[in-house]
């Protein structure tokens, strides 16, 4: 049976990973001495008695008795909201400067380049040096950013190349800073409490979706653009903080001194390569995400398929219930993050969004469609907990940063990807059509996968 390594005993802040074990053999290596200049262990409570009754539904809230883990988490709920905030006002100060969606889709292109570029580069990074001073160094680079987005929106520049150029540095900065955030975790929680830790980021993550949003569009009119950039800025000052009173996270012992280049990041894509179970889990997001995302069919289907709810209604509904039912998935996600079976929990939620992407695309009813789109909201919340797990746990920690990398690549590429094959599928078969065959195409290749690849459906904790 396929078990995670890194099986070491292991205190909740810094931990001695193994650090040349196949993920996919069950072993217990002993646990190394932490480096000198790794900050002392802040030891969690005694784990509490079992749930029982409703409770044992409820988000599963262990990581948070750990100190360290609690400050990271605590920074994410103000920051999750507070980019959400930049992530509205740049396109529409975009627009009202150049009136043209194209150029909103310029902007949004030249974000996802150097994001790209750089995620991968920090996650080769952040496996060579110490990853708080890493996120310190990334988390201030993103607050100067936003403070330059207020200065050039308060003295009214109105220059898209200059919005374009900072859009640009801000995503290299987040690029930069992703990979160290995620592959830290690992080292702030118990391996069995990570699908746990998963859940209560990606919850935070997908409510400041929710909330950003709505609270963007509310303080527009009241305050302006300007004070929006602000406010992002001044959320960052909490993440910076909180970071700074992380413990260090440098390289564990035995780690071998090199330099973040090409080298150490194609070493990443070569690791995943040869290990199955890690190849699968950037295989399920994929496919996932290219063939169940359609998010580029939903202004169609509003105006269209949805008209008699009105078209701008029927247009927010369908892109806040996915957040949406992410966002329930996560406040219950106590009744799955338990689960030791990763690999069949990655397995059930990508088949559960394609179905409930099918359902989704063969409903004439608004209300049904947002149920189902809310339905498959929930298994990607799922799908994205144990994902993250199997990442940080069948991965040694000196690999961590570039497997972190790479998902931050997959995540932010793959719904792209899926925005131009449904537009044209869209345009040749029709929208339901295409969102129907798009659910059901999920389904059949996740099964074909979990089929032929036996080592993800073995993959236990």
């Amino acid at each position: 049976m396929y078990r995670a390594t890194d099986r070491a005993t292991r205190n909740p802040v810094d931990t001695s990973e193994s650090s040349s074990t196949d993920p996919g053999t069950a072993t217990t290596p002993p646990a190394e001495t932490p480096p000198a200049e790794t900050a002392p262990a802040e030891t969690a409570p005694a784990d509490p008695p079992p749930r029982r009754g409703w409770r044992r539904w409820a988000m599963d809230t262990r990581p948070l008795r750990i100190p360290a883990y609690r400050r990271l988490w605590t920074s994410t709920i103000v920051t999750a909201v507070g980019s959400q905030l930049t992530a509205v006002a740049v396109p529409k100060q975009i627009y009202d400067i150049t009136h043209s969606s194209a150029w909103v889709g310029y902007a949004s292109l030249a974000g996802l380049v150097p994001m790209v570029a750089f995620a991968l580069w920090g996650g080769a990074v952040a496996d060579t040096v110490d990853r708080r001073k890493l996120l310190l160094v990334t988390n201030i680079g993103i607050a100067v950013t936003s403070l330059l987005f207020w200065a050039q929106a308060f003295v009214g520049l109105d220059s898209v190349p200059v919005l374009m150029v900072l859009l640009a540095a801000q995503q290299a900065f987040f690029g930069l800073n992703s990979p160290a955030r995620s592959a830290s975790v690992a080292r702030l929680v118990p391996e069995s409490e990570l699908p746990a830790a998963n859940a209560l980021g990606t919850t935070v993550m997908q409510t400041g979706l929710v909330a950003g949003p709505l609270l963007a569009g509310v303080l527009i009119p009241v305050i302006g653009l300007p004070e929006l950039y602000l406010i992002d800025a001044l959320a960052l000052c909490v993440t910076v903080w909180a970071v700074f009173r992380l413990p260090a996270l440098p390289p564990l012992g035995g780690t071998t001194a090199r330099r973040a280049g090409v080298r150490e990041i194609a070493a990443g894509f070569q690791y995943i390569a040869g290990h199955k179970v890690l190849l699968m889990s950037f295989l399920a997001d994929i496919v996932a995400m290219v063939f169940g995302m359609p998010r580029a069919l939903f202004p169609e289907l509003a105006a269209e398929t949805y008209a008699p709810w009105g078209s701008g209604f029927a247009l927010g509904l369908l892109f806040a219930a996915v957040p949406v039912g992410a966002v329930l998935g996560g406040l219950f996600s106590g009744v799955f993050s338990r689960a030791r079976s990763h690999g069949w929990m990655v397995i059930g939620a990508v088949v559960a969004w394609g179905l409930a992407i099918a359902g989704f695309g063969l409903s004439g009813n608004l209300w049904v469609a947002v149920a189902f789109l809310a339905a498959a909201g929930v298994a990607d919340m799922v799908s994205m907990v144990f994902r993250g797990a199997i990442l940080l746990s069948a991965a040694t920690d000196e690999m961590r940063g570039r497997m972190q990398g790479v998902f931050t690549v997959v995540v932010a590429g793959g719904p792209r990807l899926a925005d131009v094959l449904h537009g044209t599928a869209g345009a040749a078969f029709g929208t339901r059509a295409a969102v129907a065959g798009g659910g059901a195409l999920v389904v059949a290749v996740m099964l074909v996968l979990a089929a032929a690849v036996p080592a993800l459906r073995r993959y236990r904790v």
